[in-house]
């Protein structure tokens, strides 16, 4: 530092007047008197060389680079953070003036030196160093005399190379999170069915006003019905009135998962819980849904081991994973459903009391699609519509096809109506989906054929081929063959297998 060279020349002359005058015959009390100020000035020195020391310790250990100019901007001082930084050496910069390094053009640029001495206030710049083509951040502060006046500049040199990367991946993160709450935002859609509630009946209006009204809550429900009947898409419902419908929504078939697995899938493991287990442990399905809502699906399906845990959760709004200690706290609302009846599974030992009557704080029954006549002329227009758009087919059914469909007890609900259909516009050619092609596929079991008959919007024809087939697939059900059915039912071999060919009878299957 230049005061440094100032002292160190001015005790060297110190040093030598003291020699001089200690060859020279004074008295001892002017002697004593010499001696005294010599150590003082000794003493100063020190000082001032032990501070310094300190000062060059910690400024070398900074992470940034620190460039001091005096009041005119002469350099007098750089740590070595600030050689790291911009490969410029001491030399090429002590006793230089900032303005001249500038001008020259070859070191640095972005300098605010000479900007702080005009306007004796801090100044920010972004700096280069032509050394090494680093960037940098230049921050310049003055340091005052007693009468006001800019005495030194300290510049402040950053590095904002590692900035400038770390700024980048950080927009790279940015860029993945917004990748990411997308692809959670369609996944979530994924996990919402597209089916539309169609409905007419009395029954089916009833359910939605019910699915209005506590939607909004956060009251566990129940929904109950055969397989088939729609009790997920209700579910989606009551999720999308809800007000977490912008938070997760977690589906679990607990009738698909094996019971040794569905706990751990549940409610998530620490690592090294089990054999198999992942290191960093897992998180459950409870947790992923935590803020938002579960579906338990086929509930009655699942262990009475699981349903007691299960039972505790609901109680303490809590969670602890397996082989772990901690309770995770849940904000959740639970959805149940199951195609069984729950009470009757109470009476025979396979499922616990209490956990039916925590989850069955709001039942919704769906009736069968058989129950409930209504519906199914506008489920099959919207299927016909979903079906149509997606094969590019524009498939309509004849007028007695409709009846038929009407006449039927669909055991497998609207899953069933909505497959029939699906596969009558897959392979339909005329764009008249008709009566004897359905006929054809259903189960005639399931044909109520005395409200068919009863029906006077049927036609003959219509009735007579349904009874026919009906009356020919029974025949050889029971004889085992064609050509026995046809002694029995009075026809010849040859007029069966005619029958049997316009009425799309599958003879392999019957």
């Amino acid at each position: 530092m230049g005061d440094e060279l100032k002292i160190k020349k001015l005790v060297k002359k110190v040093d030598d007047i003291y020699s001089t005058i200690k060859k020279l015959e004074l008295s001892p009390s002017i002697k004593t008197l010499i001696n005294e100020k010599y150590n003082d000035i000794k003493q100063i020195y020190a000082d001032f060389i032990d501070g310094y020391l300190d000062f060059k310790e910690i400024s070398d250990n900074l992470y940034d680079g620190m460039y001091i100019s005096d009041g005119k901007g002469k350099t007098i001082y750089i740590n070595e953070a600030y050689t790291r930084i911009t490969g410029i050496n001491k030399e090429e910069v002590i006793g230089r003036t900032v303005k001249e390094i500038t001008e020259e053009g070859k070191l640095f640029k972005g300098a605010v030196t000479m900007d702080v001495i005009e306007r004796k206030e801090m100044v920010n710049s972004l700096g280069l160093s032509f050394k090494n083509g680093k960037d940098l951040l230049v921050t310049g502060s003055p340091i005052f005399d007693e009468k006001g006046n800019v005495r030194l500049v300290v510049i402040n040199n950053r590095d904002i190379s590692d900035l400038k990367e770390l700024e980048h991946k950080i927009a790279e993160l940015h860029t993945e999170k917004l990748k990411a709450s997308e692809e959670i935002k369609f996944l979530r859609k994924q996990q919402i069915s597209n089916n539309n509630v169609v409905y007419k009946s009395e029954n089916m209006n009833a359910v939605m006003d019910l699915v209005s009204t506590i939607g909004p809550t956060d009251v566990t429900v129940l929904i109950t019905g055969e397989s088939g009947t729609g009790k997920e898409v209700i579910a989606d419902e009551i999720y999308f009135k809800s007000k977490r419908k912008s938070k997760p929504f977690i589906k679990v078939n607990c009738a698909a998962i094996p019971a040794e697995l569905l706990e751990s899938e549940l409610f998530g493991y620490e690592g090294g819980a089990f054999t198999d287990a992942k290191k960093k442990g897992k998180i459950g399905l409870f947790e992923l849904a935590n803020e938002g809502t579960i579906l338990l699906d086929e509930i009655g399906d699942m262990s009475l081991n699981l349903q007691s845990k299960l039972l505790r959760v609901l109680q303490n709004k809590e969670i602890v994973r397996i082989g772990g200690n901690k309770s995770i706290k849940l904000d959740i609302r639970v959805i149940a459903s199951t195609n069984k009846d729950l009470q009757e599974e109470i009476k025979r030992g396979k499922f616990r009391e209490d956990l039916y009557y925590r989850l069955n704080v709001v039942p919704i029954e769906l009736k069968p699609l058989r129950e409930r006549k209504d519906d199914i002329s506008q489920l099959t227009q919207e299927f016909l519509n979903r079906y149509n758009k997606k094969y590019g087919k524009k498939a309509k059914l004849e007028k007695d096809s409709l009846k038929i469909l009407e006449m039927y007890k669909w055991p497998g609900n609207i899953r069933e109506l909505k497959n029939l259909i699906e596969r009558m516009v897959v392979i339909n050619k005329d764009g008249l989906i008709k009566y004897n092609s359905i006929l054809s596929i259903l189960d005639m079991e399931n044909v109520n054929f005395s409200m068919l008959m009863n029906d006077n919007n049927f036609t003959l024809k219509v009735a007579v081929q349904s009874l026919e087939k009906e009356m020919i697939m029974n025949s050889i059900r029971k004889c085992g063959s064609v050509n026995k059915a046809a002694l029995q039912l009075g026809l010849s071999q040859p007029a069966l297998w005619k029958k049997c060919k316009v009425l799309n009878i599958n003879i392999d299957t019957n």
